[in-house]
């Protein structure tokens, strides 16, 4: 069988990322997000095993996914699978307004996978939305690009080893972060590069 690997891209900075907002990559790359994803694009093409222009890539809906994929010279299909976590009433709040407002509800949401206090997803359901569309990549049989929020790529992390789900709150995923999973059918094997000679 012909192995698939999936490189898992987190997008680029946004303003929400910036701020610890709830949501809010459909409002895309900041500047420096932009900057960033351009720069890494030109650092990226000289290594080994390399994005490349003719893999399949795939993005969350969100701006700031399409564009990291645009940065990096690719062209995303949308895949609905790959969103960000819907955070229904929180959307577009700061991680410090729930915090101080509604200090149980986020307690909750960040202790309890299944809670979803914001009337939104909860973890574990964003983990059986991820789970089941990784789960159908593994036969593929290609080389994969999935660019997506960084918490979409730390729950896909968890779900392709088969971590506990609350072990997505311990894996820091920064933005345009690439990880490297291979499957020759059965289970991801995450892979992690050789130091660049030099």
């Amino acid at each position: 069988m012909i192995p698939t690997s999936l490189r898992l891209v987190a997008h680029g900075h946004t303003t929400a990322l910036r701020r610890a907002r709830f949501g809010g990559a459909d409002d895309g790359l900041d500047e420096g997000g932009l900057r960033a994803a351009l720069a890494q694009a030109r650092t990226e093409s000289g290594r080994r095993g390399h994005l490349r222009v003719d893999d399949a890539c795939l993005s969350g809906p969100e701006a700031a996914a399409t564009q990291t994929a645009d940065a990096f010279g690719l062209l995303p299909t949308i895949e609905a699978a790959l969103a960000d976590c819907d955070y229904g009433d929180w959307t577009g709040r700061s991680f410090e307004e729930i915090a101080v407002e509604q200090p149980q509800a986020l307690h909750e949401w960040m202790s309890i996978p299944d809670s979803a206090p914001h009337g939104g997803e909860s973890v574990a359901t964003v983990r059986d939305r991820v789970g089941r569309w990784l789960d159908g990549q593994r036969t593929r049989g290609q080389r994969i690009v999935a660019v997506a929020h960084p918490l979409v790529i730390r729950i896909a992390v968890v779900h392709a080893l088969d971590l506990p789900i609350a072990t997505y709150r311990q894996l820091d995923v920064e933005p345009l972060a690439i990880i490297r999973l291979t499957s020759q059918g059965g289970r991801w094997q995450l892979r992690l590069p050789a130091p660049r000679a030099g």
